[in-house]
């Protein structure tokens, strides 16, 4: 291939694909091709997948055919957890050139220096994901305003209904020195805040190599990162109940750049489906965790994962779910419809629920998730808090969080984007 090529991505899922894809966009441009937007017209296109859901491996498959449509000769490399886990599958699409695994992917632009066009079943670079040891630090870069910051990799757990340790590997991490020298680099880049994201961010400190000994700690990270001058926020993607320690909600409650923002996950509030799930917790040590950041910051925004519809999900385990969320002060859910996963431990278990009552419990939990957020929002009603606004023109309009997550929208103003503006609720 000639130099000067263009070249687009799209990424699925969650943060740290985000961080990903970003510092794989660098890694080509500085190799000389130039970054369109997806929807334009290029040479290559990188779609970097999840594979968390059955909606996630559905939606590569209609953007491959998307780009078929649009620019048949163009290349279409697909890497990401979809491609780990199934690179044969990948391979087998129509107008697919060429499948990263784990170990390749951050090595895209040597391979696809010796890509040809051609009708022969793409090209697999992959390898067994326990062969899968690296580390490669991550960050992105949409805009000034804020940026993910990959930390930490692969995952030790085996939830019994996740795919994610067969996806990325080993819990391995990067120094805290690294880490540090980026938000520093972040910092005169004019970034203002930086959201910490990995697999299994509270489990940060073991070695690049997954070695088992936690060289550092998280909380170690928390305290360094707070030193670092230029950056006036930080947020924590989101953390094992767990893995979330008093000494970290107390660390943070006396943080001025650590924001009181959680993202927990919970998955069921039956102890009964946790055990199912291979979940490291009950709810009660959930319900403390809360109750503990709610004392120390009874300003703090917490959300939650849940997943319904999980194998054995009675109507009264679901009720429990429920009742327990509804219970707790939190402040938003993010509600995943349980879906089958190959080579998962959950397949085993019975009885499967009828996808529409697994449809319905979405709903009800949405629901419950919408009547949390305005309680939320209403409370903070007439108080001033910070928000940093994000730089996008959305229709006259921009939008910015306040330090507890609380979404603002006002009419848009060039001088606010990334700005930190006191704001009455």
């Amino acid at each position: 291939m000639s130099q000067k090529q263009t070249v687009a991505f799209h990424t699925l899922g969650c943060k740290l694909n985000f961080s990903e894809t970003s510092t794989l966009s660098r890694i080509m441009e500085k190799e000389g091709f130039e970054k369109r937007d997806f929807t334009d017209s290029a040479d290559v296109y990188v779609i970097n997948t999840c594979s968390v859901t059955d909606n996630a491996d559905k939606e590569c498959r209609q953007l491959v055919r998307r780009i078929q449509r649009k620019t048949p000769n163009s290349f279409v490399v697909i890497t990401g957890c979809y491609a780990q886990l199934k690179p044969a599958e990948i391979a087998s699409i129509p107008g697919v050139d060429l499948v990263l695994g784990a170990a390749e992917k951050f090595n895209i632009t040597e391979h696809i220096k010796n890509l040809t066009k051609s009708n022969d079943p793409a090209k697999i670079c992959s390898c067994d994901i326990a062969d899968v040891t690296g580390f490669n630090a991550s960050f992105s870069q949409h805009d000034r305003t804020r940026t993910f910051l990959k930390v930490q990799d692969g995952c030790d757990y085996n939830c019994s209904f996740c795919t994610i340790p067969m996806a990325r590997g080993k819990s391995r991490s990067d120094t805290i020195s690294n880490v540090v020298a980026n938000a520093n680099h972040l910092a005169l880049e004019g970034v203002k805040e930086i959201v910490l994201t990995g697999v299994n961010l509270g489990d940060f400190g073991k070695g690049a190599h997954g070695d088992k000994l936690h060289e550092e700690s998280f909380l170690d990270l928390v305290k360094a990162l707070d030193a670092v001058d230029g950056i006036n926020r930080y947020r924590i993607s989101s953390i094992e109940p767990n893995l979330i320690t008093n000494e970290l909600i107390a660390w943070v409650s006396n943080s001025d750049q650590f924001m009181p923002h959680f993202h927990i996950p919970l998955q069921s509030g039956s102890n009964k489906i946790l055990g199912l799930m291979r979940r490291r917790y009950k709810r009660e040590l959930y319900a403390e965790r809360v109750a503990l950041i709610k004392e120390l910051m009874p300003h703090a925004s917490i959300g939650v994962d849940v997943i319904v519809g999980f194998p054995g999900e009675t109507e009264e385990d679901f009720k429990d779910t429920f009742d327990f969320i509804h219970s707790l002060d939190v402040s938003y859910l993010h509600v995943f419809t349980y879906s089958e996963r190959d080579h998962t431990k959950a397949l085993e278990i019975k009885p499967v629920i009828p996808i529409h009552i697994r449809n319905e419990r979405n709903k009800t939990l949405r629901n419950l998730s919408y009547m949390k957020q305005q309680f939320f929002s209403q409370q903070h009603s007439g108080t001033k808090r910070p928000v940093l606004f994000e730089a996008y023109n959305k229709e006259g309009m921009m939008e910015g969080y306040t330090d507890n997550y609380i979404r603002v929208s006002t009419p848009y103003r060039a001088e606010w984007a990334n700005q930190l503006i006191e704001w009455t609720i």
